[in-house]
């Protein structure tokens, strides 16, 4: 969420917390792939969405796979290891 400077909040530092000793938390990627109608992927995008997992944006276009009504999606997410 973006908060104005003008109501005391500073910049985001893309959501990742330095650890008390300022080690870097270390992290992976991974990708999640949706397979299906254009509907369903959409509506799968906007669910995730929902439950705070991912923005939108942050997914593929949707892009053919060939098959007949079937697109896929493929969003590459940072996760923390912990």
């Amino acid at each position: 969420m973006f908060i104005p400077d003008d109501q005391g909040a500073s910049a985001s530092t893309g959501g990742f917390a330095e650890p008390p000793d300022n080690r870097p938390i270390p992290h992976e990627n991974v990708r999640h792939m949706l397979f299906g109608r254009l509907s369903v992927v959409q509506a799968t995008i906007k669910q995730l969405h929902h439950l705070n997992y991912a923005e939108p944006n942050d997914w593929s276009k949707p892009i053919s796979t060939g098959r007949p009504n079937e697109v896929m999606a493929i969003l590459t997410k940072r996760v923390n290891i912990t």
